[in-house]
């Protein structure tokens, strides 16, 4: 790999459409044209294909190519058609489910992004990142990185990509329906990081910089400010928003007129690019005309196929390169085709492949986890991952909140609940009592908040939130 930031790399997390947009029907004033687009994508895919393991896999050691499946998913193929030698017994889905079910993935020291990785990647191969298997869930796992000492960052602070990927994932891996997982409150506390770490030059870097002048008055990267930017509009930050605005025209400020290249802290590169073409994507902003159109007729997209070898399919990393860069094509395509950081999977062409697979009930003795947020309503959010052994195929609000009372990670998330048995209403979490209007409400994957009662059914991957209020 000849890029700089490998470990960088390794730890971050990729993945695609959070709100990205078709380019296919283009301004006069673009210079890649609908048919140019199509042929990069129709080869780039191809040449993505040919990674493929015999064995089906993508996932390994290094710079995993699992990030693949979110380039796969936004240039329109669905993982589970990708198989070695039309062998569907080894197609990529199947496979990386399978990876993701082990104890044994993702390492014996893991970090947050490994798991945000995970999410995105699952969530564009039609894997449900919460219901991988009846012991696997990744959004739970993310869960369990939130710094209770400093809410709204995941993992340490210091390590401001697993914050950011945070948001990238928890967002944008959306229910089956479409519908998000998380409730506001989380979405709010995270918005809130991310912005307080922009730069003053508009953009950011994978470093923590909030109340940190010095990094603050730093140059940003345009890789995280890409990231960034999508993790605000993935969180419902509109493309107008000043901190957007900002983003955009920092990126602007990198351009090179003669190739349309953004030029990063780490030279002109394609993997930049491509991160910094996804953020616009993300944001609903075309990356072909208007403010990324340079003299010279040239566009950040425009600089992507032109290093991109054809037919063979893939992209070089530098523009001096002799060869491809897996990598590098991966981040490249998903950015020419239009993507962001992880898009919902296509519709399979495979005969009886489904769109979406999924754990469908809990496995009674196996040990599995579930995402929790409880929100007093006066800004104390409490945010965890509940492990804990179910003793048949559903459970019940009440034992997954006297679960966590001793099985919470971070610790915490509960500290007692009334009643702490039977089956009825809940009138106290965490010392905070039901009162007039006033009361403790459950949603479960998104759904609209409703009274919160011991005996509501708890199934397998299911995110809860509970809210004290009116």
């Amino acid at each position: 790999m000849s890029r700089p930031r490998t470990s960088r790399r390794l730890a971050l997390a990729v993945p695609a459409v959070l709100g990205a947009f078709a380019l296919t029907v283009l301004p006069a004033s673009a210079t890649s044209s609908p048919a140019q687009l199509a042929t990069s994508k129709t080869n780039g895919v191809a040449y993505l294909k040919s990674l493929q393991a015999a064995d089906g896999s993508y996932a390994g050691a290094g710079l995993s190519n699992e990030w693949a499946f979110s380039t796969f998913a936004a240039a329109g193929t669905a993982v589970v058609d990708v198989a070695p030698g039309g062998d569907t017994t080894k197609n990529a889905r199947t496979v990386y489910r399978n990876l993701l079910s082990t104890a044994a993935w993702p390492q014996a020291s893991p970090v947050v992004t490994d798991f945000e990785r995970g999410t995105l990647n699952a969530y564009a191969a039609g894997i449900d990142p919460s219901r991988v298997s009846a012991s696997r869930n990744l959004m739970a796992n993310v869960y369990s990185y939130w710094q209770t000492a400093e809410p709204g960052y995941f993992g340490p602070s210091g390590n401001f990509n697993g914050t950011v990927f945070a948001a990238l994932s928890l967002r944008g891996a959306k229910t089956q329906a479409g519908a998000n997982r998380i409730p506001q409150a989380l979405t709010d506390s995270l918005v809130t990081r991310i912005r307080a770490n922009q730069h003053v030059d508009g953009g950011w870097t994978f470093q923590k910089a909030e109340g940190n002048t010095t990094v603050l008055n730093s140059a940003s990267d345009v890789d995280m400010t890409g990231a960034a930017m999508a993790a605000l509009c993935v969180s419902g930050v509109p493309s107008t928003d000043t901190d957007i605005v900002q983003a955009k025209n920092f990126l602007k400020s990198t351009l090179v007129n003669a190739t349309g290249a953004f030029n990063s802290l780490y030279g002109v590169n394609s993997s930049s690019n491509g991160w910094g073409v996804a953020g616009l994507n993300a944001c609903g902003i075309n990356p072909q005309t208007s403010d990324f159109l340079t003299a010279n007729g040239k566009t950040p997209v425009d600089f992507l196929i032109a290093n991109q070898y054809n037919p063979a399919g893939g992209f070089k990393y530098k523009p001096t390169d002799t060869g491809p860069s897996a990598y590098a094509s991966i981040d490249a395509l998903r950015a020419v085709a239009g993507g962001g950081f992880t898009t919902a999977p296509p519709v399979p062409v495979t005969p009886g492949a489904p769109q979406w697979v999924a754990q469908s009930t809990f496995t009674a003795g196996t040990a599995t986890k579930l995402a929790l947020t409880v929100d007093n309503g006066a800004g104390g959010l409490k945010v965890c991952s509940v492990a804990f052994t179910p003793t048949g195929t559903t459970t019940t609000l009440g034992d997954v909140l006297n679960a966590a009372v001793s099985g919470a990670t971070p610790s915490g998330c509960v500290t007692g609940v009334t009643p702490s048995s039977g089956t009825g209403t809940i009138t106290d979490i965490n010392g905070k009592a039901n009162s007039g209007s006033g009361t403790w409400k459950v949603s479960v994957d998104g759904s609209a908040f409703a009274g919160a009662a011991r005996n509501k059914v708890i199934n397998v991957g299911d995110t809860i939130a509970l809210r004290w209020g009116a």
